[in-house]
């Protein structure tokens, strides 16, 4: 009988060892090890971003449409009803900021927590990423909904802002018409004017007779003008925005007013130097008042430019802010 060598024996079995423990090491630092991704991947999650953006104005379009039906509810055309001018501005103001506010804000969450998960990633990149993921979704979204609102949905919206844009111009119309009567002033009403300067004549002159073909005395002329209101209107927008009713002009006013009503000549007079200077101060009010509308209505469109400047920088700030935040929930999920 044959005794095996033990020296062989004791060295297949160390190999055989050897072997299985380098198996078992291999095994536990492959399921040890984490995923990771394609070397080709791109940081940018463009899915994302426009789930993000979309979602961002759907809700900035839903607010417009609330916050335009809650103003025109509070607006009123009558006097002495509904809120003021400047509390509707203000109330504008704080619903635009709000609206930026909450759609931004869910604009950037979702952006951030849909974007992809980065592994071996350090944590101010992953940061920085989802502050740029945030921020691309607040300009798609501007932009989808800047293009929405001058569509023809966004005629829904429009048709309250001009609604609202008429109850405030009423007055400024109104204190134009004054203007507007002295604008039917055309280029022909000048020519007019001098042209009944030639044919004027003493109203209280006797009116000479002259025999006609028949052999009947008739008048030569007629003292009083066939047309006298038309007569005296053009004298009165010839000289009102010029300065004072000239004396020529007042005179024969004069004597019109005297033949018509029965009034001394002085009296008369009187009367038409008044009531010429209180159409000129009516048109001087109403051309102060289209001034004042129309630098109220300028600085207006100023503060709206500049409040809405604001809150798109209150918006784009809260979308990245979102964006971080959703991305922190994000990578606390293990797949």
């Amino acid at each position: 009988m044959s005794v095996p060598n033990l020296s062989e024996a004791d060295q297949f079995g160390r190999r055989r060892a050897s072997d299985e423990l380098g198996r078992r090491r291999a095994s536990s630092s492959t399921s040890a090890q984490p995923e990771t991704l394609p070397v080709s991947a791109s940081a940018v999650s463009w899915g994302a971003i426009l789930a993000g953006a979309t979602a961002a104005a759907a809700l900035a379009l839903i607010l417009t449409m609330l916050g335009t039906g809650l103003g025109l509810s509070a607006v009123s055309p009558w006097a002495y009803e509904g809120i003021s001018a400047e509390a509707f501005g203000i109330s504008s103001i704080l619903w635009l900021t709000i609206t930026q506010l909450l759609a931004a804000g869910l604009g950037g969450y979702i952006a951030g927590r849909l974007r992809t998960k980065w592994l071996s990633t350090p944590s101010d990149e992953v940061y920085f990423r989802d502050t740029a993921h945030g921020f691309l979704a607040w300009a798609v979204s501007a932009l989808m909904t800047a293009a929405l609102l001058s569509s023809m949905i966004g005629a829904i919206v429009g048709v309250g802002a001009r609604t609202a844009g008429t109850v405030a111009t009423v007055a400024a119309g109104s204190a134009t018409a004054a203007g507007a009567e002295v604008a039917k002033y055309s280029n022909n009403e000048p020519t007019k004017y001098y042209i009944d300067s030639l044919f004027r004549r003493d109203v209280n002159a006797p009116v000479a007779m002259t025999p006609d073909e028949s052999g009947v005395m008739a008048p030569t002329g007629q003292a009083t003008p066939a047309d006298p209101d038309a007569e005296v209107n053009r004298m009165f927008m010839n000289s009102l925005r010029t300065g004072p009713l000239p004396p020529e002009d007042v005179r024969y006013a004069g004597q019109i007013v005297s033949q018509r009503t029965g009034l001394p000549q002085p009296e008369a007079e009187k009367r038409v130097v008044d009531t010429y200077n209180q159409m000129q101060a009516k048109l001087r009010d109403a051309e102060t008042a289209a001034k004042d509308a129309a630098d109220k209505a300028r600085k207006a469109s100023i503060y709206a430019s500049l409040w809405f400047f604001v809150s798109l920088l209150i918006g784009a700030f809260c979308a990245s802010y979102a964006a971080t935040y959703g991305g922190r929930q994000r990578d606390m999920i293990t797949r």
